[in-house]
């Protein structure tokens, strides 16, 4: 399996390939639009805001290498935000791989980030999910999402709810952090590496 986490110049990477590597899979971190392309799978992690993330897709020329993947890819936390149109996080135009924009989470008086454990639910029978457990927890920490629409695979409520996945095509995104999320994230990653 030749399995690819994208260099986004993002702070997350190397906890993400310990994430693959305690699964006995081998990831390479790489910015090579060539090694990108050849990939069976790819991993587009993210933390941070999504302006500096796409000024650093943008000057990598990555932008148009990512559109243009026809394998799985599964974004992680900015990742998955930067798969829709628009992030309101700098007003920014994300890679537009799906519908959906980015926005920040409604004031409800919960305190931002929502950071911590949350359970999601998904849809019924998706293979990204399978083995685990409809309202499991997953780890978050983030102060932007993506509301519910069509491409929506599973939900998580903080106030009010939002997408805690989203998939269109040979597009993943998870709002968690998988490799944080214990024995839950685990099983979600070898299900990508195996099903998706």
């Amino acid at each position: 399996m030749k399995l690819v986490i994208i260099d986004t110049g993002c702070a997350n990477l190397s906890s993400v390939k310990f994430a693959f590597d305690r699964l006995g899979y081998r990831a390479e971190i790489t910015r090579d639009r060539k090694k990108i392309q050849s990939a069976e799978k790819l991993i587009l992690p993210g933390v941070g805001t999504a302006m500096a993330a796409m000024k650093n897709l943008h000057d990598r020329r990555l932008i148009e290498t990512i559109q243009n993947l026809t394998q799985p890819v599964l974004g992680i936390c900015l990742g998955m935000q930067l798969m829709t149109a628009f992030s309101d996080e700098g007003n920014v135009a994300t890679l537009n791989l799906m519908e959906g924009k980015t926005e920040r989470i409604p004031d409800t008086g919960l305190s931002l980030p929502h950071m911590g454990w949350n359970n999601v639910n998904y849809q019924p029978d998706h293979p990204l999910f399978a083995g685990i457990a409809q309202g499991s927890h997953f780890y978050f920490v983030h102060s932007y999402a993506v509301l519910p629409n069509n491409n929506t695979i599973a939900t998580c409520d903080y106030g009010v709810p939002f997408s805690a996945a989203i998939q269109r095509d040979n597009f993943y995104g998870v709002q968690f952090h998988p490799e944080r999320s214990g024995k839950n994230g685990a099983m979600l990653l070898r299900n990508f590496v195996e099903n998706g």
